[in-house]
């Protein structure tokens, strides 16, 4: 599955009912800017994540790990966790993995994460073995510290771009028994090569019957080649960032919508797509409300890119369920041309 991302327990120019109809299950919301802005308090009081942003599909909150390794010069690592400015007002936090799931189990998501460092790419070896080890002592404290039976705790594999480095953490993670699993420290700067190395370096160790979840990605080679590695679970904020930059996922390839050559194209976006935007709307109008700087035309394109991409997911479902995957990629990749940019 493809999970929208709304970072502030928000899908960028939608509403929850619009996601849903888009085909979404999971909505991804963000423990570290949440913590910050409105705080757990606040959204523990009013329900938990559910009644707080009324959707009641299920949700995903990250660890805050990745925001965290954004912070770089502004954070100190060490055992207990970590220490950082928040970017908000410069005040002092600290996160360990205790305090995150504290933080994650107020919020109240279906799927939680545990806390880790995004390791930098690249990194030594020394670096990522001594940060490898640590996220897994994190990872026991953090599953020691989960309480509520109502939240699936995944674990995070870590490893750099070493082998053996991946293996270790799998392996170590799949005794600690987690309901789900996540491939964290990809796409932050790697070659496709060796992103694609680091998701097989460590799936192979994880357990085939539990969800497998491949953090940040979103571009249509990236979401095929790892459901070929065994991944299950995508999520990215790439559809509804392109779309508001009026970049749109097509059928007939990546279409600028700001193109002169669409004020007068009357047709519609894309004759292959069920979404809403595609059965009400042209390409004149959303190029009209594009210039014009009308949020409508952001929320249509949303809708569309997100429905693009999960319907590229349905078909990858039936496609293995048909045990004709490897034909359904090929055919995507090929169909869809230069998947970069997308």
């Amino acid at each position: 599955m493809f999970m929208p991302v709304g970072t502030n327990a928000s899908v960028k120019c939608l509403s929850p009912e619009q996601v849903k109809e888009c085909g979404s299950g999971v909505i991804l919301a963000n423990t570290y800017h949440l913590h910050l802005r409105p705080g757990e308090d606040i959204v523990k009081k009013a329900g938990g994540l559910h009644k707080f942003m009324n959707y009641d599909g299920p949700i995903l909150t990250d660890s805050g790990g990745f925001q965290v390794f954004s912070l770089r010069g502004q954070r100190k690592i060490n055992e207990d966790g970590v220490k950082f400015h928040n970017h908000l007002d410069g005040r002092e936090e600290l996160f360990t993995p205790e305090k995150v799931i504290e933080i994650e189990e107020a919020l109240g998501a279906d799927i939680i994460m545990s806390f880790d460092e995004c390791i930098p790419y690249p990194a030594t070896y020394e670096y990522v073995k001594k940060s490898t080890e640590r996220t897994l002592r994190w990872a026991k404290r953090g599953l020691d510290a989960h309480t509520r039976e109502d939240q699936a705790l995944f674990g995070i594999v870590q490893g750099g771009e070493f082998t053996d480095l991946r293996e270790m953490a799998a392996k170590e993670l799949a005794k600690m028994d987690f309901p789900g699993y996540s491939i964290g420290g990809t796409s932050i700067g790697e070659p496709k090569d060796v992103c694609f190395k680091m998701i097989e370096d460590g799936i192979r160790y994880l357990p085939p019957e539990k969800p497998r979840y491949l953090m940040g990605v979103g571009s249509l080679d990236y979401l095929l080649e790892g459901i070929a590695r065994g991944v299950d679970m995508f999520d990215c904020v790439l559809p509804t960032r392109l779309a508001r930059h009026g970049a749109l996922m097509t059928s007939h390839g990546r279409i600028n919508i700001r193109g002169a050559q669409y004020k007068e194209d009357f047709t519609t976006l894309d004759d292959e797509c069920d979404c809403y935007c595609c059965k009400n709307y042209s390409k004149a109008y959303l190029r009209h409300l594009f210039v014009a700087g009308e949020e409508f035309g952001k929320t249509l394109m949303s809708i569309h890119n997100i429905r693009f991409l999960i319907n590229v997911m349905e078909g990858a479902r039936q496609a293995i369920k048909e045990d004709r995957f490897a034909e359904y990629k090929d055919m995507i990749l090929a169909k869809y041309g230069d998947v970069r940019g997308f």
